[in-house]
């Protein structure tokens, strides 16, 4: 009987080596699939390992915070496969205002972000790939409520937490997230991390970075369960300064643009110093 129940436990372990495998096979060619361009991001985003380390798999429904012009999205399209669905999850309507510097057409096109997102993205996907719908953080409609797998928020966080005083932006956007996820399911975060002996002030958001623990407590108080960390995307070269902004890194180059000696020292030191962390929604 023990030899029986070895040999059953040896072959599941196989299966679901293969099954892992096959998984990991899948990221490697979506990710050679890519243009040179986002390729070069690699080194920086880790992105194979980063979607390995928040369990990432094809068919699963998950939600994108900030997908923007879909660097994270042309990769998880055809990653999650016909059976997945990818919900995109911008920024409120009203938060948008408070930047202080977009033009009003661009503010306006905010109120239809929803159905132009979702057609741009649908152009992005070719047969195979996942299905595709969308929804505003604290708008979300009630029948995506409980569907999610997963929820990526990739260097998403800084600004919802910048302005949660004018609105409970970070709050309600945690919310969101916590009522799309089923039961287990899981919160990718990737972000901009501050020192933590850095004041509060400047990782408050608005110069795009924030404290770990500051994060994590207020996944905690959403209700999610703090579950693994990973130094994946550390990186020790980026010591701001109390003056510096993140965006003075690649890819942005926002202080160095006309300053080739000053972009060629942000080049030098890559992008930002990330934390990478895990949460799960209780069972």
């Amino acid at each position: 009987m023990n030899k029986i129940i070895l040999g059953l436990l040896s072959t599941s372990l196989l299966a679901g080596m293969v099954i892992a495998s096959d998984v990991s096979n899948r990221l490697d060619e979506v990710l050679a699939a890519q243009t040179e361009k986002v390729q070069d991001r690699y080194q920086y985003r880790h992105t194979k390992e980063t979607l390995e380390f928040f369990g990432i798999e094809p068919g699963m429904t998950l939600v994108e915070g900030l997908p923007g012009g879909g660097w994270y999205t042309k990769i998880l399209l055809p990653y999650l496969g016909a059976d997945g669905v990818l919900i995109g999850a911008d920024y409120a309507v009203d938060m948008y205002p408070r930047f202080g510097f977009f033009k009003q057409e661009d503010l306006d096109a905010k109120k239809t972000w929803v159905a132009d997102w979702t057609k741009e993205a649908n152009g992005w996907r070719t047969d195979g790939d996942a299905a595709v719908v969308a929804f505003q953080f604290g708008s979300m409609p009630d029948d995506m409520k409980g569907t999610a797998d997963a929820v990526l928020m990739i260097r998403a966080l800084h600004n919802l937490a910048r302005f949660e005083n004018e609105g409970a932006y970070l709050s309600k956007a945690l919310s969101d997230a916590f009522d799309a996820l089923k039961p287990g399911g899981v919160v990718g975060v990737v972000q901009h991390m501050a020192r933590d002996e850095m004041a509060d002030d400047f990782a408050d958001g608005s110069h795009g970075y924030l404290k770990q623990d500051f994060l994590i407590e207020h996944m905690e108080q959403a209700g999610f369960v703090f579950e693994a960390s990973s130094d994946i995307n550390n990186n020790p070269a980026d010591q701001p300064k109390a003056t510096d902004i993140v965006w003075r890194l690649p890819p942005s180059y926002a202080t160095s643009r006309d300053k080739p000696e000053l972009k060629e020292k942000m080049k030098a030191i890559g992008e930002s110093n990330r934390m990478t962390l895990r949460f799960r929604k209780p069972e």
